[in-house]
This record gives C-alpha cells, sequence and structure tokens, in this order.
C-alpha cells in the first residue's frame, strides 16, 4: 500500500482505511490559505513543507453558514450531524482514497465537487467517503473549494484591480484542484491521463462549468453531472447559468455598503466569522453570490456551450433524480390552468393539453409536473449531437424506494448514498434490494470513470443489464429503481414534446 507519497510540495503520510487495502490522505494543501490579501484572489501555489506532514484528518471546510443549524432539516438528518465541525478560511485542501500498492499502477482517477449551491457543503460529508469506489480499482479524489461571499464575490473594485481573475474564485478553486492532481496523481497510483471529473447539485453545475472551459482541455477525460443541468419547460426562472459579472458586481457593491466598507482593503480586513456571518444576513434579502460569465474562465451560460458542441468532447453521464426539480404550472382551478397553458405554449397549446399527463395535479395544487432536469438534459444532449459533439452520453434517472419515518421520497441528493455505496453510513433502514442497487450503480459509474462506458461486469463478477447511450434517435437511458437497473429504451410522448421546445 501507498502510505507514503511525495508531492510537488513535500512528503505526505496517508492512513489506512477501514478496507485495509486502502490508503486515505485527507488536508492535502493544493494552494496557498486565500487570506488577508489574498482573500478574492485566483487560488496561489501551496507552500513546501519540510519533513514528512501526517494527512490523517480532513481540513476545515470552507465558511460557511453552521451546518446542521436547523435541526428540522432533512439535510441536517442526511449527514450534517457535527455542528461544531471546524471551519476556516485556510481551506484548499483536497482528500486521496487509493488502492495502489505502488506509484506505476496507474489507475483512473475519479475527482469529486460537492453541492449546496455554491454556498455551502464540504468533502467531509459522511456520503462522500471514496472507499468503496477506491475499492473497485480506482483512486478518488475529493477537492474542497471557497463558498457564497469568500468564493464567488465580485465588485467593480475587484474588476478594476485584478481584471484576469475578477471573480468565480470556487471554480478556479476547483480548476488548480484539476491542475494539481494533473501534476501530483501518479506519486498515489493515479493515471493522470485517466481523470474523470463528477459532482451533483451546485458540483454538478461545476462539473459543466469545468468543462465548458477550453482550458481544462487535457485535464479531463469524463464527466458526471449528477442533478447539475436545470431548464424549465413551461419557461420560469429556471432557464440557466447566464447571470453575467455586471449583475454579481451589483450583488457585491450592496454587500460592501451592508458590510460599512468602502475599498478593497477594507473588506480583506473584515474577520472571516463577521463577514460569513454579515453575508448571512445580507443574502435574506438578497440574491446570493455565486458563479457567474466573467468573460474569462466562464465565457457564457454552460447550458448553451454545451449545446452548442464547445464544451469538451468527453465521454458524459448525466440524470436526476424522480422528485426533484419539477417544473409546475400554478394555478387555481382547471379554468385558469388552461389559460396559463394557452398563454405559454400559444399555437401547441390544444397538443399540450392532450396528452394524459397534463391533466395531472401535483399534492401543491399545481399542475403537470415534470423533471426540469431530465427535459433540460435531453434537450441539451440533442442538441449538441447535431452541432457535431461526437462522444457518448449517458442519461439515467433515480426512483429508488427510500425508506424512513419522513416518507422523503426520491429527494435532491437520495442518490449519492447509492453511488457513492455508503448506506452503511445512513440512518435510513436499507435493506437487501437497496444495498444491491448501490452496489449496481456503483459498478456502472467506476466503469464509466475507467472507460468512458458504462457496461461491463459487476463487482460481484456478473455482467452488468445493458446501458445505451442517449441520442435523438434512441432515447435509451437506466432506471434505477425498486427492480435494480432497468434499461429505458424510449420517452413518452409528454417528454418528448417538451423537451423538443426547450430553449
Amino acid at each position: 500500500m501507498i502510505r507514503k507519497a511525495i508531492t510537488e510540495n513535500g512528503t505526505v503520510l496517508g492512513m489506512q482505511g477501514g478496507n485495509a487495502r486502502i490508503t486515505v490522505y485527507r488536508g492535502v494543501p493544493f494552494a496557498a490559505p486565500p487570506v488577508g490579501d489574498l482573500r478574492w484572489r485566483e487560488p496561489q501555489p501551496a507552500a513546501d513543507w519540510e519533513g514528512e506532514r501526517p494527512c490523517y484528518i480532513f481540513a476545515p471546510i470552507s465558511m460557511q453558514e453552521i451546518p446542521g443549524g436547523d435541526k428540522d432539516n432533512i439535510y441536517t438528518r442526511e449527514w450534517h450531524v457535527n455542528s461544531e465541525i471546524p471551519m476556516s478560511e485556510d481551506c484548499l485542501y483536497l482528500n486521496i482514497w487509493t488502492p495502489a500498492v505502488s506509484p506505476e499502477e496507474k489507475l483512473p482517477v475519479q475527482v469529486w465537487f460537492f453541492g449546496g449551491g455554491y454556498q455551502v457543503g464540504y468533502p467531509a460529508e459522511m456520503e462522500f467517503d471514496g472507499e468503496a469506489l477506491a475499492k473497485r480499482g480506482i483512486v478518488v479524489v475529493s477537492v474542497n473549494y471557497r463558498v457564497g461571499a469568500f468564493g464567488f464575490l465580485a465588485h467593480p473594485l475587484l474588476t478594476a484591480a485584478q481584471p484576469e481573475y475578477p471573480t468565480n474564485f470556487g471554480l478556479l478553486d476547483q480548476q488548480a484542484g484539476l491542475r494539481w492532481v494533473k501534476r501530483n496523481i501518479a506519486a498515489f497510483g493515479g493515471d493522470p491521463d485517466c481523470v474523470s471529473v463528477a459532482g451533483q447539485s451546485a458540483g454538478g453545475g461545476s462539473v459543466m462549468y469545468q468543462i465548458c472551459c477550453r482550458e481544462n482541455e487535457g485535464l479531463i477525460h469524463r464527466a458526471t453531472a449528477i442533478s447539475g443541468v436545470v431548464r424549465d419547460p413551461y419557461g420560469s426562472a429556471f432557464a440557466g447559468n447566464g447571470r453575467t459579472i455586471q449583475d454579481m458586481e451589483k450583488i457585491g457593491a450592496d454587500l460592501f455598503d451592508f458590510l460599512g466598507v468602502k475599498t478593497l482593503e477594507e473588506a480583506r480586513a473584515v474577520g472571516a466569522v463577521e463577514l460569513r456571518d454579515a453575508y448571512e444576513a445580507f443574502r435574506k434579502g438578497a440574491m446570493a453570490l455565486g458563479p457567474c460569465v466573467d468573460g474569462i474562465f466562464n465565457t457564457d451560460d454552460t447550458y448553451r456551450i454545451f449545446a452548442d458542441g464547445k464544451a469538451l468532447n468527453i465521454p458524459f453521464m448525466a440524470g436526476n433524480t424522480m422528485d426533484e426539480f419539477k417544473a409546475v404550472i400554478p394555478a387555481e382551478n382547471d379554468e385558469a390552468f388552461e389559460a396559463k397553458v394557452r398563454e405559454i405554449f400559444k399555437e401547441d397549446a390544444d397538443r399540450f393539453l392532450s396528452f394524459p399527463e397534463a391533466k395531472v395535479r401535483a399534492a401543491n395544487g399545481a399542475y403537470a409536473p415534470v423533471s426540469m432536469i431530465e427535459c433540460g438534459l435531453k434537450h441539451m444532449l440533442e442538441e449538441a449531437e447535431e452541432k457535431g459533439r461526437g462522444e457518448k452520453n449517458y442519461y439515467y434517472r433515480f426512483n429508488e424506494d427510500i425508506p424512513g419515518w419522513d416518507h422523503p421520497g426520491n429527494f435532491h441528493s437520495s442518490d449519492l448514498w447509492f453511488f457513492f455505496d455508503n448506506l452503511q453510513k445512513c440512518w435510513r433502514p436499507f435493506t437487501g434490494r437497496h444495498y444491491d442497487l448501490a452496489r449496481q450503480m456503483a459498478d456502472y459509474w467506476v466503469n464509466f470513470i475507467k472507460t468512458g462506458d458504462p457496461n461491463g461486469t459487476g463487482s460481484d463478477g456478473r455482467a452488468l443489464p445493458e446501458w445505451n447511450p442517449y441520442s435523438k434517435d434512441a432515447a435509451e437511458g437506466m432506471v434505477f429503481d425498486i427492480y435494480g437497473a432497468v434499461p429505458e429504451h424510449e420517452d413518452s410522448a409528454f417528454t418528448r414534446f417538451l423537451t423538443a421546445r426547450i430553449q
């Protein structure tokens, strides 16, 4: 086992995982602490150190709202169990799980970005433990990055002072992590020329930002966006991620006024905890800071970049849970619903109303619930295919029965326990079939990480059900439900109708 590795900055010591075949390195620095004058700057190189650096515990999480504060929140129940988890502005560290015995093995590498709306989240969340994936023969890396006001502030003063890196610092942190992997992962038995990126929610959105940045050519060879592509076929505000730097600068200017500071020097002198708490109070009445089109790292709405065939041309996997991000048509009654349908669909209204799915009314009274991720994602893939994107794309839908007293359904993030094959860490009373499905999902994912194709043999030695790539002419996919992995060979006419009309 590789319990000691030599990185570009010095020697790091790992520790035996729960599985003795795995070595875990936690808290490996990949960039300098972004504090003081480096607050709101692009990540800088990490400093060298003498001797051997023990990397046994997770580094502090990024500055953010204290996890677990809302005891009634489902995510507090799921994994935000430690409200006293260490937190610091000094947070640019990554974690590695490797099964390699020697650096010569050149194992495929999975780099993971956490979600949390670019406001919260951290690699130490228990569902992200990479050991079960690593035992399947890959190296797993989770990268921390700055969030909220620390990671995504934009301000006219920043744009003037550092026009080459004016904002999107959290995304630049992720990119710095990828570059570190390229330079260093061979020391841990990984192959720098076989690197997959993945993330969920904002982490899935982060994957989109990274594969839509041409600077990352050669750093990324496959990508998985879990619940990270959203587009509303009914035309609501969930239309993409193309907010401009000017939009963010206005929010940043308002935040400076809220803080009572006028210069970058004054703002950088504000204490980390004070800034965190002020931002939390500020964003209760304002839009949150997040990624934007800065014209440098991010040149357009990533949905548009991918759909236009301009993202990295690499194998791509993406999908959604059954119950998350539903688009609906709110209406008080059938008459009001029909009026809204005619306003939205115009000459196609009668066609829409002819579908039985259009008559469905959700529990909250809204009509015609449909997945914004499924429709948006499929349209994006089809348009990219028409524009000449040649690599294969794989679509999935997660529809397992999630047990528990709260009867949560297939809530946003519920598939994470399964993809990481970590059901044993969850409080929920999962039974045998849940564990069988988790094994299959992790097997598919690791096959994809290794080869760009999820098909092949599972960890139980049996061939996995065939998962065909998605295309406009063959709406193939995989459904993960109570029956296990079930191939899907066509969409409903309703889904096809809505997918075709997305802009």
